[in-house]
């Protein structure tokens, strides 16, 4: 994406790449290290940058810091709740992130379209299960749901960190479906080859 196409629909002040402050340059430059790319979700958050840098805090901590909870099922997670929002960025973004970290392509593409009929581990499926009914019926949740998540090995710190997962990209899903956010071109074709 070049500085000047528009990540959301909304007409927000998006400063190009030259007018924001040398700390967030550097960090972008990370991301185009790191992802070939800067997300489309950060150059829309960068017109506000007390919000970017609160969104890129909680990212960081929820999706790469410390947890029983590893880096692809964080991103299936992200998945699955974005499928059930029908969030077409967080779907691109994070279905090419689950093909990075699985190697499977199938496996992305599956979690996008319905998760419930992937071939899953029991842990998976009772993780996935549970992001599903936080996401469409939170009401509806009860310990019986968390004891479901303890039988498949997880602890309460887990079942912690995967709430705040969950709630997290309910909050994301929200703010890019209402701004018609764009996901990066980059990431449609990525990683769409088996790795084996």
């Amino acid at each position: 994406m070049t500085s000047t196409e528009r990540p959301v629909a909304l007409d927000l002040p998006i400063p190009s790449l030259d007018e924001l402050p040398t700390e967030t340059r550097r960090y972008f430059d990370i991301c185009v290290e790191k992802l070939g790319m800067i997300p489309n979700v950060l150059r829309a958050y960068s017109q506000n940058l007390a919000q970017m840098n609160a969104f890129t805090h909680i990212y960081n901590e929820l999706m790469l810091g410390e947890s029983e909870l590893d880096k692809l099922e964080r991103e299936m997670v992200a998945v699955v709740v974005s499928a059930e929002n029908r969030c077409f960025y967080c779907l691109v973004a994070h279905g090419a992130a689950v093909r990075t970290l699985s190697g499977d392509p199938v496996l992305g593409e599956h979690l996008v379209m319905n998760y419930r009929s992937a071939n899953l581990s029991p842990r998976h499926r009772a993780m996935l299960d549970y992001a599903s009914l936080l996401t469409r019926t939170p009401a509806q949740v009860t310990e019986a749901d968390a004891d479901e998540l303890r039988r498949q090995g997880f602890s309460d710190r887990a079942i912690w960190d995967l709430s705040n997962v969950i709630g997290f990209y309910n909050m994301t899903n929200r703010v890019a479906i209402a701004s018609d956010m764009k996901p990066n071109p980059e990431y449609h074709n990525q990683d769409r080859q088996p790795t084996a």
